[in-house]
């Protein structure tokens, strides 16, 4: 009986299923290399149960907690090394385990052969009888043990209990030389058998009891133990054979380990909560003509009831909670927040820069759906033309190339993400509490010539809007967790090639204790770092720079290569 809930796994979720039920339904259901999805990740244990079994997954959530506490859990698993079938150490296991030849076809580490299990035998009396190497254990061992049988034997005064007769007068046997062959014939008051009288007779190898007499000689006791321990190791040597050679059921919660090994979680990526290349629809779900939207041509959203009412509660929290950034001394406080009648611009927010009052133009992206770069190019537009001194675009998602669109003329745009508490709607308090609204800066890189037709990626820290002087100003590296480098964006998937940790405390100690192993320092050293390792131009022409922050928030950015 497995549970549900498990009081062993360590608990870092309000609601988490036990690894080993997970475990379970993995292991009945799929093989390695199959691919587990899971789309209400919490804190990842599918993925984590997963990865530890060979299989392939995905797993989804809409809250950015979830996702960051899987990725660490991940990030810092620690898992046995199973041996795989498909590898020449597996091909030797294999071969000892059913006592035959390994194999000798080449191997590529491919997981989808899987691993070398563990397996109970169905022994039958067809599979002994038909077993060949039964009888070739049996001639192997009889040289060792009929010596000591004779010695024993010997030892005790038991004459032997067979051998040739022949009635008396009966005529000589010539053998090939022509000489005559000694003939042995009982002794007339001896009985028939060959055994004096007085004289046991000899045991053959069934009669020799287990234990020795305390009265033998020990020559008798000698020839006894040594007999006994060779009979037993034969008995072992036919029943591993027997087992070897008779059909047998996988384990397949019982790999082999190789236990001179560990292994880490495989290379993963991180995807944002939405698709990193989008078709661009409007609010009537039709799609938008790129061009006219880079314009300004692009068409209003629709103003139904269901809209209307989603931006009215986006705006009273706004108002309470205001938009958080990664200092809290940067927290934009509105001093006032009341619509606006624009085609993009919902809202004025007005709020204090210094002594000085600004005036930000308010833009809200759908409730369900992803913000692109022509909708804020056409917001940023439009409250460039009313005048106003900053754009705060508020929205769950934001396409990547969203990213590379921070200015529009003299109008800094703001992008800030919306928590998806808020779609609860009218259940959400209005409390002001939390962070609801939430600015992580833009990532500020410099691309640096490496020699040799490579480059290599400085990261400086991170662009962060200052509301007491409107200015945007680069913070340190203290304030980023982890930066993670795709050296060959293909404007799909961004997939981690280099990650490197910063931050003002060192992770090592903290990795090295999750790990419970030894870990090279020098080439942690490589990892704690704020330049990347040299690499190829890429034939994209694209990088793409992902950072994450204390908080969890992450930022990703696009940048052009010659």
């Amino acid at each position: 009986m497995t549970g549900v809930q498990s009081r062993s796994d360590p608990k870092i979720y309000v609601v988490q299923t036990s690894t080993s039920a997970v475990a379970r339904c993995i292991l009945m259901t799929t093989d390695p290399g199959d691919l587990v999805l899971d789309p209400t990740c919490g804190s990842g244990t599918s993925a984590y149960v997963a990865e530890q079994w060979g299989r392939r997954w995905i797993t989804i959530d809409t809250s950015r907690v979830a996702v960051a506490l899987a990725r660490s859990r991940l990030m810092g698993a620690r898992y046995p090394y199973y041996l795989l079938a498909d590898t020449p150490e597996g091909q030797r296991k294999e071969g000892e385990i059913t006592r035959t030849p390994p194999k000798s076809a080449p191997t590529r580490g491919d997981i989808r052969h899987g691993f070398v299990y563990e397996r109970v035998p169905h022994i039958t009396l067809k599979s002994i009888a038909n077993n060949a190497e039964i009888d070739v254990i049996w001639e192997k061992w009889q040289a060792t043990l009929e010596p000591l049988r004779e010695a024993l034997n010997k030892a005790l005064g038991r004459a032997p209990s067979s051998f040739e007769t022949r009635p008396a007068g009966a005529p000589q046997d010539e053998g090939a030389s022509g000489k005559t062959r000694a003939s042995l014939s009982p002794h007339p008051e001896e009985p028939r058998g060959g055994v004096s009288k007085g004289e046991a007779k000899a045991w053959e190898e069934w009669e020799i009891p287990r234990e020795a007499d305390a009265e033998w000689p020990a020559a008798a006791k000698d020839a006894h133990a040594k007999w006994w321990e060779a009979r037993i190791a034969r008995q072992k040597e036919i029943d591993a054979s027997i087992a070897a050679k008779a059909d047998f059921e996988y384990l397949y919660d019982k790999p082999y380990i190789d236990k001179d090994r560990i292994r880490v979680a495989g290379p993963f990526t991180v995807e944002s909560l939405s698709p990193h290349r989008t078709l661009a629809v409007d609010w009537d779900d039709e799609l938008i003509d790129m061009l006219d939207a880079a314009e300004g041509n692009r068409a209003p959203p629709s103003r139904d009831d269901a809209m209307t009412d989603f931006a009215a509660m986006i705006l009273e929290n706004l108002r309470a909670a205001g938009v958080q950034q990664a200092h809290k001394e940067d927290k934009i406080v509105f001093t006032s927040l009341t619509g606006w009648p624009g085609r993009f611009i919902c809202a004025e927010g007005r709020f204090m820069e210094g002594e000085k009052e600004k005036r930000a133009g308010v833009f809200i992206g759908p409730e369900f759906g992803t913000v692109a770069r022509p909708d804020l190019v056409a917001a940023a537009r439009e409250a460039g033309d009313a005048g106003f001194d900053v754009m705060i675009a508020c929205a769950f998602n934001y396409d990547a190339h969203s990213a590379e669109f921070d200015k529009l003329g003299r109008v800094p745009v703001l992008k800030a993400r919306m928590n998806p508490d808020l779609h609860m709607g009218g259940e959400l308090k209005t409390t002001g509490a939390g962070n609801l609204f939430v600015i992580f800066g833009e990532p500020d890189i410099k691309i640096e010539d490496a020699g040799d037709d490579m480059i290599r990626v400085k990261v400086f820290g991170v662009d962060v809007f200052k509301p007491q002087t409107g200015e945007v100003v680069s913070e340190g590296t203290d304030g980023i967790a982890l930066w993670m480098l795709d050296t060959d964006y293909n404007e799909e998937s961004f997939f981690v090639r280099h990650a490197y940790f910063l931050g003002a405390n060192d992770p090592y100690k903290a990795l090295k204790t999750t790990l419970k192993a030894e870990i090279d320092e020098e080439a942690w050293a490589s990892l704690y770092s704020d330049v990347s390792r040299p690499f190829p131009k890429p034939k994209s022409g694209r990088i793409a720079v992902k950072v994450i922050n204390h908080l969890g928030d992450e930022v990703m950015k696009v940048f052009g290569v010659d």
